[in-house]
């Protein structure tokens, strides 16, 4: 039974804990040698713990947020003992998330707009996961039972295009595409027309993986949003950034590039299965102020989640 009561289904959360597990492992282990031979919370201590902080990936402004906080406590308790401080760090880091407005759900939907399809567009680095996030995406919508169509609008690679579309004809859902070197916009625009003549109820918009100077990279999202606003007028709906979570303090660069370049709305962090860098996804969520809407903790179709911070907190601290 987690802190805050199970929330996720026991295959969800399994799936979610051994996403965890290296950053679990790793963290708990570096926390226990910062306090070993300590009986109180000292300064000593709160040093030790920074780095243990830092070195998980958390991110400085934040960390040096919870040490405040921390040191507010024991200001407050003077003789606030070491084997207090992984719950006390737990309620930390668990306000720090739910000041963000972050991670309420537990399952996959999609708001209600008055025009209709929803429209998702996706950003974010090639590397980073993003198309097969789009796939997963599009499986776990069309399963709920939404009718769902792709749009291939990064025109830049023609690997990106058959990619998607090998994902489209995988989860059984629609695609849209132009040759390789075609305006992307023109891509989104051919995708909102055709899912609104099918009466498709999400669509979700690939876009080019190149963070080529801001400059650029603005000028081009511009233009992909204004050309689908001719078919929907408040398109779109969602700007989602794929980060991967696996490099750290890199998926803070890339996610202040792009909320730069464009106004980001939503997060999705993978790969958070291969790798002990967990902890970007608490620093990423309180420095940006960005919903982490998904998280990628494994290779299967379900393993693309909803981010549930209440989840989140509990497998990150479980012993």
């Amino acid at each position: 039974m987690g802190i805050f009561g199970n929330i996720f289904s026991k295959e969800k959360k399994d799936t979610l804990d051994k996403g965890l597990e290296k950053t679990n492992t790793s963290f708990f282990s570096k926390l226990s040698k910062a306090v070993a031979g300590k009986s109180t919370v000292d300064a000593d201590v709160l040093d030790d713990l920074e780095e243990v902080l830092v070195s998980s990936d958390v991110g400085v402004d934040t960390t040096l947020k919870i040490i405040d906080r921390i040191e507010a406590r024991v200001e407050k308790d003077k003789y606030l003992g070491t084997s207090e401080l992984n719950e006390i760090l737990r309620e930390e880091i668990a306000g720090l998330l739910s000041e963000t407005n972050v991670g309420n759900e537990t399952e996959i939907f999609i708001p209600k707009v008055e025009n209709r399809p929803y429209v998702i567009m996706v950003v974010g680095v090639n590397g980073v996961g993003k198309t097969t996030t789009i796939g997963k995406l599009a499986y776990q919508l069309n399963k709920k039972g939404y009718k769902v169509v792709l749009g291939a609008a990064d025109t830049f690679r023609a690997a990106a295009i058959e990619q998607l579309e090998i994902w489209a004809n995988r989860v059984g859902v629609s695609v849209v595409k132009q040759q390789m070197g075609s305006d992307p916009a023109s891509v989104a625009f051919d995708t909102l027309e055709s899912a609104k003549a099918e009466g498709a109820d999400v669509v979700i918009i690939d876009t080019a993986g190149r963070l080529h100077n801001k400059v650029n990279l603005m000028n081009e999202l511009s233009k992909v949003k204004r050309v689908m606003q001719k078919i929907i007028p408040d398109a779109p709906h969602d700007v989602m950034l794929v980060l991967d979570g696996s490099t750290g303090q890199n998926a803070f660069e890339q996610a202040k590039q792009f909320t730069l370049a464009t106004e980001v709305t939503s997060l999705a962090v993978t790969k958070l299965d291969g790798t002990a860098k967990g902890g970007v996804v608490i620093g990423i969520s309180d420095q940006f102020k960005i919903p982490v809407r998904y998280i990628g903790v494994g290779e299967g179709l379900e393993d693309l989640q909803v981010f549930n911070k209440y989840e989140f907190v509990d497998s990150f601290f479980k012993k």
